[in-house]
């Protein structure tokens, strides 16, 4: 797993957004498995590739159409245990056309965290080589945001994970940190090595992951005080 670390507009989304080709560089190359991304096929590169982002995209039709998008032939079997993974499937069951429901134009007849939660079994049904995670839950309540987190390291497991990092406990979690500046990788390593070695990531460290720590740990206080 890598993380990508740096202030908003750094260029994080763009990095990512060259691995599937979303836009091709302008100098140097990004390569997978020491292959440069423009020399393989696209569709293939693509199949090969899953993204989930907070700004979750459904299409208007059914759960079941939205998650078929992924593998178009793709047995029950397999939607129900996409959908076990990324904590879904109970919430599915317990709707009066279960797999049926029309979520409307963008899904606006679901929650975000629900939302989410369907384009996580999309990417599971998918099971893809790379996974490509911008893991901002900011905007979810506590139980959507524990339940999308459980689901992505389940997801994680036994895959490439690129992730836009927005947790201390993915970053020190992760293999590698990219740490971003003005568009380009100025540092890499570990959490233990960019906190000894690194300005930028300790003023992220400070800013940015401590800050949500602290906030996660009062909430968790205040949860058990309750």
């Amino acid at each position: 797993m890598y993380a990508i670390v740096g202030t908003s507009g750094a260029g994080k989304s763009t990095i990512i957004g060259m691995i599937p080709r979303l836009y091709d560089v302008t100098s140097g190359s990004v390569k997978v498995a020491g292959v440069d991304v423009r020399d393989y096929d696209l569709s293939y590169l693509r199949t090969n590739i899953g993204i989930v982002t907070q700004d979750t995209y459904l299409f208007n039709g059914t759960i079941l159409e939205n998650l078929l998008y992924a593998k178009p032939g793709a047995s029950r079997e397999e939607i129900e245990n996409a959908c076990r993974v990324a904590n879904i499937y109970d919430f599915i069951m317990k709707l009066p056309d279960k797999f049926e429901t029309v979520v409307g134009n963008r899904g606006l007849k679901l929650s975000g965290g629900e939302k989410q939660r369907v384009s996580i079994a999309r990417v599971v049904l998918k099971d893809p080589k790379i996974l490509i995670l911008d893991e901002a839950t900011s905007s979810l309540d506590s139980i959507s945001e524990s339940l999308i987190q459980s689901a992505l390291n389940h997801v994680m497991q036994g895959r490439t994970s690129i992730v836009i990092a927005h947790r201390l406990s993915t970053v020190i979690a992760a293999d590698k940190i990219m740490v971003i500046e003005n568009g380009a990788i100025t540092e890499t390593g570990s959490h233990e090595e960019l906190i000894g070695s690194s300005r930028k990531y300790r003023e992220l460290y400070e800013t940015q992951f401590k800050k949500v720590l602290d906030y996660e740990k009062h909430r968790l206080e205040k949860t058990e005080k309750e």
